[in-house]
């Protein structure tokens, strides 16, 4: 495990079964990590909308409904009539007011050059946390790691230490984990040449989708 073979053996296999994909496919998150572009306000919009809807759901499901609400949304923001589309008040109110402030909370990410001050500056936005920011920071084509519940089961695992799989909490990265994970990554980063937010992304579907046969899911 973990190495460069293992790594292209589990991409190889979610290309396969056609999971290359997050908001976007692999290659282009691999291309936008590499090389990130500058979003204008509705694709920045449209980006937080997307992560905000794909917590809990599946990315099948959360693309089917980011489409048809970025579709209704710059012609219709009646809460009633987007509830319709997809029943969360909270979610819903949260997508309308990045929508309608999406100048604003744009320009506020661009004018910001340090990395960590800018996933600092996504935990702010409604709806948007701390394990979340990192998911939608790497979506916006920063180089960094979710470091949700299946990578920290992963990090565990590479640490070898069992022990610390009781500390794993999805609100609260513990310290010694969140160590084991960076080394994990970093050692993955230098068999592979690949950034580590792409490293991230085909782990957590391989994860998700059971190719990490090691890996308990409890």
């Amino acid at each position: 495990m973990f190495s460069k073979t293992w790594f292209n053996d589990l991409d190889a296999k979610l290309r396969d079964m056609g999971l290359d994909s997050d908001d976007k496919s692999f290659d282009e998150i691999r291309e936008n990590l590499s090389h990130p572009k500058k979003l204008s306000s509705d694709e920045f919009a449209s980006c937080v909308s997307y992560v905000i809807l794909a917590g809990g759901f599946s990315q099948k499901t959360a693309k089917k409904i980011h489409k048809i609400i970025m579709e209704k949304i710059p012609e219709n923001q009646r809460i009633d009539d987007l509830l319709k589309i997809f029943n969360n008040k909270n979610k819903i109110n949260a997508i309308v007011k990045i929508w309608n402030n999406r100048d604003k909370y744009c320009d506020g990410f661009y004018a910001i050059e340090n990395t960590d001050d800018k996933i600092k500056y996504l935990q702010n936005l409604p709806h948007i946390g701390k394990i979340t920011a990192n998911h939608l920071a790497r979506n916006l084509g920063i180089d960094v790691v979710k470091y949700d519940i299946w990578i920290q089961r992963l990090g565990v695992l590479y640490g070898g230490n069992p022990d610390l799989s009781e500390k794993i909490d999805n609100g609260n990265l513990n310290p010694e984990i969140k160590k084991l994970c960076d080394d994990m990554f970093n050692h993955l980063c230098d068999e592979t040449t690949l950034p580590r937010g792409y490293i991230d992304v085909v782990l957590w579907k391989s994860c998700q989708n059971g190719l990490i046969k090691e890996l308990k899911n409890g």
